[in-house]
């Protein structure tokens, strides 16, 4: 998604916004309506959000699903989570959430 355009209408929340609570932790539609403060109604969020959630590394298109995979399979470096799926290793920007989905295992 480019730059920092806002998903959430309604709220006015922004795209780096939501990405800020994936680092934090949501991985859910509930989780982002409290950490980040979507609506999870309008238009925005309806078109984006499960996008959004659904992906980790746009610059390589690695979903999240993909990133927890190559946990479960034993990455637990970013670096190894890159060597598994090329997330991260285009511009980085996804790195910190690449740590909390390992942290996290999920």
């Amino acid at each position: 998604m480019a730059g920092d355009m806002i998903v959430c209408e309604k709220n006015s929340v922004s795209y780096i916004s939501i990405r800020k609570a994936m680092v934090g932790g949501a991985r859910t539609a509930d989780e982002l309506k409290k950490d980040a403060g979507v609506c999870g109604e309008c238009a925005g969020c309806k078109e984006h959000l499960d996008r959004i959630l659904g992906s980790v590394c746009s610059c390589m298109s690695v979903s999240l699903q993909a990133v927890v995979d190559a946990v479960k399979a034993g990455a637990d470096t970013v670096e190894k989570v890159g060597e598994a799926t090329m997330a991260g290793t285009g511009c980085g920007r996804c790195q910190a959430l690449i740590a909390n989905v390992i942290a996290q295992g999920r």
